[in-house]
């Protein structure tokens, strides 16, 4: 689990096959093989480390759903290390599982195939980052974002058409599931049954 408000950025030095290389000089302080560094949001596990990188395994699930797909050697990722009991929680619950990418169309204002989670000021997580949904107009959306988070994330160097990882808020996924579940069904009748109406 992660927070959203990335440790540094790092450099991609290669995508080989199914093999991503990432060098960076923070996230490596006291990481080991096995653990887990969200790479622009995405959870990714270390599968090699020397001085100044780490490796990981890239799933075929992984390159279908993130921008993993279209990064390149020199890309400046967005890095995370994963949260330990003592993290102060200073932005939103992400998983590192990437819902989806987003076309990027200047001004901090993406565009998603599907606004299914997306809440105006809601949290969102953009290349890893923690944000929050300041317009949502459709399926376009825009963040806010403060000169210190712009400064310190890849999010600078966006361009018009690139795309970001999405990791929408989880909380909204399991009020979903909850609420669809024929049990907690929320109809007229419940609303009745429990003094609503």
């Amino acid at each position: 689990m992660f927070t959203g408000i990335v440790e540094e950025t790092g450099i991609l030095k290669s995508i080989t096959g199914s093999v991503i290389t990432v060098q960076c000089k923070k996230v490596l302080e006291d990481t080991k093989l096995g653990d887990s560094i969200a790479i622009n949001g995405c959870c990714q596990t270390v599968t090699a480390l020397t001085s100044e990188t780490f490796s990981a395994n890239v799933s075929d699930e992984t390159f279908k759903l993130t921008n993993f797909k279209s990064m390149k050697r020199g890309d400046i990722v967005n890095l995370e290390r994963a949260l330990t009991p003592s993290t102060r929680m200073g932005g939103h619950i992400v998983q590192g599982h990437i819902d989806m990418t987003a076309k990027y169309l200047g001004d901090m204002t993406f565009e998603v195939p599907d606004n299914k989670y997306i809440v105006y000021k809601g949290s969102i997580t953009v290349n890893g980052v923690s944000l929050t949904v300041a317009k949502l107009d459709g399926n376009i959306f825009s963040v806010a974002i403060i000169p210190h988070t712009l400064e310190n994330t890849n999010l600078k160097k966006l361009n018009y058409g690139d795309l970001v990882n999405i990791e929408t808020d989880i909380i909204g996924r399991y009020v979903e599931k909850f609420l669809s579940t024929e049990h907690n069904k929320i109809d007229k009748n419940f609303l009745i049954e429990n003094g609503f109406m």
